[in-house]
């Protein structure tokens, strides 16, 4: 006789995109069996997108590792914990020991980023490692936003979002958020807020290669060449000048120079390199100055390009002439609920050291992913020996993944936080999964700073972790340990310990902290929280601005308010807050940044070349988000297929029809995909959607093993950067299409 299991009912913040929708989750037992939008979360109002309505059949994927692997013979075996943290003290002293520190290195992915243990642990790990090989996703994506933030406003993590409840006009550039859900800009329902922007007369323009969902909405398309947004927002910053749009701001400098820059790219010379007609550049740049509040807002498209930090240096500065940034309606600076707003940074700069081979320069503490390959490969004092990785899968997202999967297998030693065997985690010697998302906690450290209104809330775990497993907390907390060489068997509260009294330390000798010349003692006996994230988000939130400060602001937040409201707390709209933000030097906007402006003449000759032929974007899936969603089955159908998009004009020269093969070729690679003619491209551009190609020998994936799609990295090319940035070309890469 069977017994029913009763069911619970649990409210979390998805962690599978930028959104943080708030989802009510049902479970029987350890089972998710029903995932809906919390229709009571005081942020996202219910809305959910296919990933989080699928949140269930992630977690409770079978490919999902629930033990820890090392390789043995050429092979995976499971092993204890203790046993695999053990191989890692091993194999990472051999490394240092024969081949020095910076023979290791770390490359941390995007989905560490949707952890508590990704932001709390990742700094602390790549410092107790030592080494200057240092890789993150953010030189596959967003590092030209930081770049430029950085410069402008003296903090790479200072970016203003649009602020689209409240504006009149939006430009966007790059991004298509109908299938994104919005990044660097939290927004759940991002279609839901546009349409009320068009509703209340605003008017909405996009600029994209492709005619996207998002353009398909907007009261303006324009099609655009790949890669020339920079020209194309530099002739808008032209045309505010040449009619005298612009507007003075006491806050800034620079304006002299940019007018001096600006002057080159007037409408009518970069309207052939851009595709755009000069009229409907100018038309853009009045509707911009004329809007009573308005905001640009550029994305991947503008980012993955070969001028992407000028393109994001240009976004601001033309929030910036309108009189829009820090203003209701313009581009705004959200407030986190978890950073503190009395730590004055110093300003910002980028090549405190530079890769060793290419010698490309250090940007916040990193180097680019494009240049990882050549690190291992080439000999020499201090080529890389050793990996670790953190929820990421560079083999299958970096530029020309095939050059750097076969680097990877010439590694000595490789550590992967990961819960799956995929292209890059198979070369591993050890991988430690982290337990299920039900069995975590979740806190958007990252997001809430990019939040388009000000929020903040908690989940604490669904379910308690079975006997013996070691939360992601703790897998990161041993790396640390091991990495610093007290050994795999050191004591974690040591570590907390010092990281909660260093902040504490900090906070207290700070002038304008709540607790200035507080006890460290005592603030830290006042700190709650079942573990070490939770108490590290406690103390987070009570030095934050909205903080109770340990008592001094009794009405203010701390971990305890959080769990007493499960579907969030409503800080309120975004303020203006310039002043609490600028950290340069003089205290004011660098509208024309020295740095960024000396890469200028390489757009110039950029325009000057008139680049042609056919060239390749990518393409993103409301399905999908990036490599780790292809092995649930229901997000890997209907339209989210790996095909080739391209304009009918091109396919009638080559002869291809819909479902024809072609072949893909560049640089570094060739590929075979079939084609799918679409007028939603301009001619000369193909697209081909990302994270695909899961085929590599020995991935334990057994849906997306069985989809049909190619790596479009096959493809892209290492050797093209922003060269401001670092960052890696996937948006206009030069390719030639053959029909097969």
């Amino acid at each position: 006789m069977s017994t029913a299991v009763s069911t619970t009912t649990h409210f979390r913040t998805c962690p599978l995109c930028e959104a943080t929708c708030g989802l009510k989750i049902t479970m029987a037992g350890d089972r998710v069996v029903d995932v809906r939008g919390d229709k009571d979360d005081v942020f996202t109002n219910g809305f959910i997108c296919p990933k989080g309505a699928k949140f269930g059949d992630l977690d409770m994927d079978p490919d999902r590792l629930s033990k820890p692997l090392v390789k043995r013979a050429g092979q995976f075996v499971e092993v204890t914990w203790d046993e695999a943290f053990a191989e890692v003290d091993r194999g990472l002293k051999a490394v240092r020991e024969k081949h020095g520190t910076n023979a290791v290195a770390l490359y941390m992915g995007n989905p560490s980023v949707h952890t508590m243990a990704g932001p709390v642990f990742n700094g602390v790990f790549a410092k107790s490692l030592g080494t200057r090989n240092v890789y993150t996703a953010s030189t596959s994506d967003q590092m030209p936003k930081h770049v430029s933030s950085g410069y402008i406003f003296g903090d790479p993590y200072s970016i203003p979002v649009p602020d689209i409840d409240r504006t009149d006009y939006l430009l966007m550039l790059g991004a298509n958020p109908l299938e994104s859900n919005g990044s660097l800009c939290t927004a759940p329902d991002f279609p839901g807020r546009l349409k009320k922007l068009r509703a209340r007369g605003g008017k909405f323009v996009v600029v994209d290669p492709r005619r996207t969902r998002t353009a398909d909405l907007a009261d303006q398309h324009l099609f655009i060449r790949p890669g020339a947004d920079a020209a194309f927002l530099f002739a808008l910053v032209h045309t505010l000048f040449d009619e005298n749009l612009a507007v003075e701001v006491p806050e800034v400098n620079g304006v002299a120079e940019l007018r001096v820059l600006a002057s080159k790219f007037s409408p009518e010379v970069v309207s052939d390199s851009c595709g755009i007609e000069a009229g409907a550049i100018r038309q853009v740049a009045r509707e911009l100055a004329a809007a009573p509040t308005a905001v640009v807002y550029g994305r991947i498209g503008t980012t993955t390009a070969e001028f992407g930090t000028i393109s994001s240096w240009l976004v601001d500065a033309l929030n910036v002439l309108t009189g829009n940034l820090d203003t209701p309606g313009g581009a705004m600076f959200p407030r986190s609920a978890a950073r503190a707003t009395y730590v004055k940074r110093k300003p910002f700069r980028t090549g405190r050291w530079h890769s060793r081979v290419r010698g490309f320069a250090e940007a916040i503490g990193e180097l680019p992913t494009a240049t990882l390959a050549d690190e291992i490969e080439t000999p020499g004092e201090g080529q890389v020996r050793a990996l670790f990785t953190v929820c990421g899968n560079p083999a299958s997202s970096a530029p020309n993944a095939p050059r750097l999967a076969a680097a990877l297998a010439d590694l000595e030693f490789m550590v992967s936080v990961d819960p799956y065997v995929n292209e890059t985690t198979r070369h591993a010697t050890v991988i430690l999964p982290p337990p299920r998302m039900t069995q975590s906690p979740h806190f958007d450290f990252g997001f809430t700073q990019f939040g388009v209104r000000n929020f903040a809330n908690f989940s604490p775990p669904a379910l308690p972790l079975p006997q013996g497993r070691p939360s992601e907390a703790a897998i990161m907390a041993r790396l640390v340990m091991i990495a610093a060489g007290q050994g795999p068997e050191a004591d974690l509260s040591g570590l907390e310990e010092m990281m909660i009294g260093g902040l504490l330390a900090k906070a207290v000798q700070i002038d304008g902290s709540p607790v200035h010349g507080a006890d460290p003692t005592e603030l830290r006996q006042m700190i709650e929280g079942d573990g070490p994230l939770e108490r590290f988000l406690d103390l987070s939130l009570r030095l934050g601005p909205y903080g109770d400060g340990f008592g001094a602001n009794p009405e203010g937040l701390n971990l305890g308010t959080l769990l007493a409201n499960p579907h969030g707390v409503d800080l309120g709209p975004l303020r203006p807050r310039l002043a609490e933000v600028l950290s340069t030097a003089d205290g004011k906007v660098h509208l024309c940044p020295p740095e960024i402006s000396a890469d200028v003449p390489r757009l110039l000759a950029w325009l000057e070349e008139r680049p042609r032929g056919m060239v390749l974007i990518g393409r993103r899936h409301l399905r999908s988000n990036n490599s780790w969603m292809h092995n649930v089955p229901a997000l890997v159908t209907g339209s989210n297929t790996c095909t080739l998009h391209i304009n009918p004009q091109d396919a009638e020269k080559l002869s291809v029809t819909t479902g024809q093969r072609v072949r893909v070729m560049s640089r570094t690679g060739t590929i075979e995909v079939s084609v799918e003619p679409t007028d939603k491209i301009m001619p000369g551009v193909v697209s081909l959607p990302h994270g695909w190609g899961h085929d590599s020998p020995g991935v334990r994936l057994s849906v997306a093993r069985n989809t049909n799609g190619v790596n479009v990295n096959t493809v892209t090319d290492e050797s093209i950067l922003d060269v401001l940035s670092g960052t890696a070309v996937f948006n206009g890469v030069p390719v030639e299409i053959k029909g097969l």
